[in-house]
């Protein structure tokens, strides 16, 4: 076992035991990278473009092509190797009721008075409901962290487990009429003609992958505009997934997000998603083992999975697919 997944446990440790102290809602287990973390959402895994291993039906007929040699020409010499493609579980998205609730490590930070004002609700009347929940980003490289996958030149391994974004200091994510300004092409979404598209796209996750072309759309999980913490939702836990995508997309637009170029030979910046690239698994209040494409319908898989009346904080892995061209040199 490496120094590095030594500090991360021992870290885990200390604040398991910290958060006994700890009052209110957030009273959970910090996150396991071993036993808490869906391995089977890596499949299918792409070796020289043909699938090796773990088809997995819908996500492996609509992988895209890929030759089976790559060439890349970052440097002065061109890099030739063989393409690989997987799903890598990268970030951990928390989407809480309780503010300054940090799921991975289970404790909640003082809130400084401010619970009140910062704290989640949900309201449902008629059918119609209203969500509002603060969330929390953070850079989780399991593979890098248990050293897993060593030799391969994709792996985030300069990076270690660190909180990204915390909405409770972002006023945007708590107003948003100020989400708007800062985001003014929510405008041009506001219309039925833009929600209409969005049930091609609900369509598109039901039998396979969402439209990346539809990308103010999160298929049946609404709209990724406003870019704030509330937003419309008649079930509960698909309320929560459509935030947590949503953080996924903010973090695009603050230019904090990166994805894998097709060859992959490098990554670049996203400031607009391509939602087929990202899953989302849920493992708090529980772990459902099996990640979901952005915009799934939450009648196909939301049921049993907020047990407990007060469970209120969820904590989703995000799954990125990785283009990866590995040479010898």
């Amino acid at each position: 076992m490496s120094i590095r997944t030594l500090l991360f446990i021992s870290c885990l440790t200390f604040f398991f035991f910290s958060r006994i102290a700890v009052a209110g809602s957030c009273n959970t287990s910090p996150i396991n990278p071993i036993t808490d973390v869906g391995w089977q959402n890596m499949f299918p895994i792409s070796i020289g473009g043909v699938v090796e291993m773990g088809n997995l039906g819908q996500d492996a007929v609509n992988s895209e092509p890929m030759s089976p040699v790559c060439t890349c020409n970052n440097g002065t010499i061109p890099k030739i190797g063989l393409s690989v493609s997987f799903w890598e579980p990268a970030r951990l998205i928390d989407t809480v009721s309780s503010p300054y609730c940090m799921m991975p490590i289970g404790t909640q930070m003082n809130s400084g008075g401010l619970q009140g004002k910062l704290g989640g609700s949900y309201k449902n009347q008629n059918g119609h409901g209203k969500l509002f929940q603060q969330l929390h980003y953070y850079i989780f490289p399991v593979l890098a962290i248990l050293d897993m996958y060593t030799d391969l030149p994709c792996i985030e391994y300069d990076r270690e487990f660190d909180v990204a974004m915390l909405t409770e200091v972002l006023p945007t994510w708590n107003d948003d009429l100020m989400a708007m300004i800062v985001n003014p092409e929510a405008v041009l979404f506001a219309n039925p003609a833009a929600a209409l598209a969005c049930a091609a796209d609900a369509t598109a996750t039901i039998v396979g992958k969402p439209i990346n072309s539809l990308y103010w759309c999160m298929g049946g999980w609404g709209s990724t505009y406003p870019l704030a913490g509330s937003i419309t939702a008649t079930d509960y836990v698909e309320g929560n997934a459509a935030l947590a995508a949503r953080g996924i997309y903010l973090m695009g637009r603050t230019g904090l997000l990166q994805e894998f170029s097709p060859n992959g030979c490098s990554r670049y910046y996203a400031p607009i998603w391509n939602k087929d690239r990202y899953r989302l698994q849920m493992t708090r209040p529980v772990v459902d083992s099996n990640a979901k494409f952005i915009g799934k319908p939450g009648l196909l898989w939301t049921q049993n999975k907020h047990p407990l009346v007060g469970k209120d904080n969820f904590s989703w892995l995000m799954f990125r697919k990785v283009n990866c061209c590995v040479s010898a040199y």
